[in-house]
C-alpha cells in the first residue's frame, strides 16, 4: 500500500483543500501520484453536499460552499479534525459499503482511545454517541477513485451548528470529545494516522 501522508498544522481553507484534492484525483487516474491521506482542520466553513435543502440554512447571513460530496449541509471549524483521502479502488476491492464500514470502524476505534463509545447508524450515516452525532462521513466516487472523507468533532465550538440543520438533524444533536469527557484530547493526529493507515490495508 503506497499512501502519501499529509498532516497540516495550520488551518487550510476549504477551497484550497478541494483544489489540491482535485489535482491529486487527476494525477492518480494517470498513475502519476500516490494515494493520499490528509489530516487537517478548516477555518469556520459551512458546506453543502448534493442532497442539501435550502431550508436547512437557519441563519441566511452565513455563506455556504456547495460541494460534490454526498450528504447534506454541515459545519467545519477549528477543533474539528478532517480526514480527507483519495483512494484508488481500481487497485483495491470495488466495494463502497466495505469502505464505509472501514471508515466507521476507524472512527469508533479512535473514540475508544479516549474512552468514548461511538457507534454507526444504518439510517443516518456517521458515528453517534448517546444519540448525538460526533463524526460525519461524505464521499464522492469518480471512475472508482474515492475522495473526500470524514470529520470528527474534537474540541470545536458546537454553538456554530445552531445556524444550520446539520446533516438534516436537530442542531442540538451534535457532540464532541471535549463535550463528552471535558478533556483536551492528546496525540490526535498521530492516532488518526495510525488507525486509518492500518484499516485501509483491509480495503
Amino acid at each position: 500500500m503506497n499512501i502519501e501522508i499529509k498532516i497540516s498544522k495550520r488551518p487550510i481553507s476549504y477551497k484550497k483543500a478541494m483544489l489540491f484534492m482535485d489535482k491529486r484525483i487527476n494525477e492518480l487516474k494517470k498513475n502519476k501520484k500516490k494515494e493520499l491521506l490528509w489530516i487537517l482542520e478548516h477555518p469556520t466553513t459551512y458546506t453543502a453536499g448534493i442532497r442539501f435543502n435550502k431550508n436547512e440554512i437557519l441563519d441566511k447571513r452565513i455563506k455556504v460552499v456547495k460541494t460534490n460530496r454526498g450528504g447534506k449541509i454541515t459545519l467545519h471549524n477549528p477543533g474539528q479534525k478532517i480526514i480527507y483521502f483519495v483512494l484508488n479502488l481500481n487497485k483495491r476491492k470495488k466495494d463502497i459499503r466495505r469502505l464505509i464500514e472501514i471508515i466507521e470502524k476507524s472512527i469508533v476505534e479512535f473514540l475508544n482511545f479516549y474512552k468514548i463509545k461511538g457507534k454507526p447508524d444504518r439510517k443516518n450515516i456517521g458515528i453517534w454517541v448517546k444519540k448525538k452525532k460526533i463524526a460525519a462521513i461524505g464521499l464522492r466516487i469518480s471512475r472508482w477513485i474515492v475522495y473526500h472523507g470524514c470529520s470528527i468533532n474534537i474540541s470545536n465550538d458546537l454553538g456554530q451548528y445552531s445556524k444550520i440543520i446539520p446533516c438534516g438533524l436537530d442542531n442540538k444533536k451534535v457532540t464532541s470529545i471535549f463535550n463528552e469527557k471535558k478533556i483536551k484530547a492528546k496525540n490526535v493526529n498521530k492516532k488518526l494516522k495510525e488507525i486509518f493507515l492500518k484499516n485501509f490495508k483491509k480495503i
